[in-house]
Parts: C-alpha cells; sequence; structure tokens
C-alpha cells in the first residue's frame, strides 16, 4: 500500500511541437526558421519537479573547427507550490549546447504569481551568475505577465513585458510580446506577436502536442 501511495505522488507531463521562429526574450535562436521543440518533467506532489526541455536553434559557439551547436538542451530542477494565497516556483536551469564552443551555462529562476477568478498576474527573475557561457558577466532578465482564462471562452490571452541587463545584453534590453493559446484536443495552438527594442519583430504560430 506504501509504495502504490508513492507512486500515485509522482506524475511525469510533457508536450512536443513546431514553432515557425525560436524566440527567446525577443531574440530569435533560430534564425526565423521553424523548428521542433520538445519537453518532458517529473513532478512529486510535496512540489518538487525535475525535467528536461529542448530545441533546436541556429549553429551556435563555434569551436576551432568550425562547428556550432545546432540543439540547446535546459535540464532543470526545482519546487514549486502556494502560500498565503500566491504560487511560488523556485528553480535551477542548466543550459546546454551539445558541440558548442564555451556556451553551457546555469542560471536561477525565482517565480511569484497570483490568480483572481479568470485572471493570473505573475512576475519572476531569472539569474545568471559570471561565467564562461555568459561572456564572464552576470545576466538577469526581470518580466512581469498576464494571462485571462475564462472557462467560456475558446481562447486564452496572455502578454509578457522583461528588461534583461548582463552578459546577454550589455546595454539593457526591453523585450514584450501578446499572444493567445487555443486547445483543440491533445494539441495547443498558438500565436504571438513578439518584439524587443533591439530585434525586428515577428509573429509567431506553434503547435504543440501534450501527454
Amino acid at each position: 500500500m506504501a509504495s502504490a501511495q508513492e507512486a500515485a505522488a509522482w506524475s511525469v507531463d510533457g508536450r512536443v511541437g513546431v514553432v515557425s521562429d525560436y524566440r527567446d526574450r525577443g531574440y530569435t535562436l533560430s534564425a526565423g526558421d521553424a523548428v521542433v521543440q520538445g519537453e518532458a518533467t517529473l513532478s512529486h506532489a510535496s512540489g518538487g519537479y525535475a525535467g528536461l526541455w529542448a530545441s533546436g536553434i541556429e549553429e551556435y559557439g563555434m569551436g576551432p573547427d568550425g562547428d556550432g551547436a545546432t540543439i540547446e538542451v535546459t535540464l532543470y530542477a526545482g519546487w514549486a507550490g502556494s502560500t498565503a494565497g500566491f504560487d511560488i516556483d523556485l528553480g535551477v536551469w542548466a543550459n546546454v549546447y551539445p558541440d558548442g564552443d564555451d556556451v553551457n551555462y546555469v542560471e536561477f529562476p525565482v517565480q511569484i504569481g497570483r490568480t483572481f477568478g479568470a485572471a493570473t498576474f505573475s512576475s519572476g527573475v531569472v539569474w545568471a551568475p559570471s561565467q564562461t557561457g555568459t561572456g564572464d558577466a552576470a545576466n538577469t532578465w526581470v518580466w512581469t505577465r498576464a494571462d485571462y482564462a475564462p472557462d467560456s471562452w475558446p481562447v486564452s490571452l496572455h502578454a509578457r513585458i522583461g528588461h534583461e541587463d548582463g552578459g546577454f545584453a550589455p546595454d539593457g534590453k526591453t523585450d514584450w510580446l501578446v499572444g493567445l493559446q487555443a486547445p483543440l484536443g491533445p494539441f495547443t495552438l498558438g500565436i504571438d506577436w513578439v518584439d524587443s527594442d533591439t530585434e525586428d519583430n515577428a509573429l509567431v504560430a506553434s503547435v504543440f502536442w501534450g501527454f
């Protein structure tokens, strides 16, 4: 009985799909091309979780032989839970670029949010200490997001704005997006308008299958 209860405390979920342009914090990491992305997460009833996320990217981190990474992999772990009506998520990300040269790095994300009916508001910060993969400079990305998902609507809406300073944005950079998602059976369709003050805007479409 104890073994059955412990097994029931664990769950696995994930998704796999395609995006028309891989945009991260406003930057395109796929040179405007469509790429495949996937994710799997192992979660425990206590709030602990760990998982893996991967995406195709434009060749990155060229080494002496001229080859670079064409895949970005993020290994992550953390804890998510609720206290005093707020949802909290604390984690660590290890961003790995197979075949890239001195471009791997670690980040520490913190997120807090609260839901009011169909609306959810959240904010967070992702901090990376100085390391080779960040150009030997610390990096900080601060963001805030709003989601609106009434049960009677066939779509949900979201908007986000962020600001980044440090190794990945030496002069500072502000990025933003607005978009919507629509569930269609096991699939989720999405479209986002992504922009920043350092890169051209883009309309990004996506389709993901969840499991």
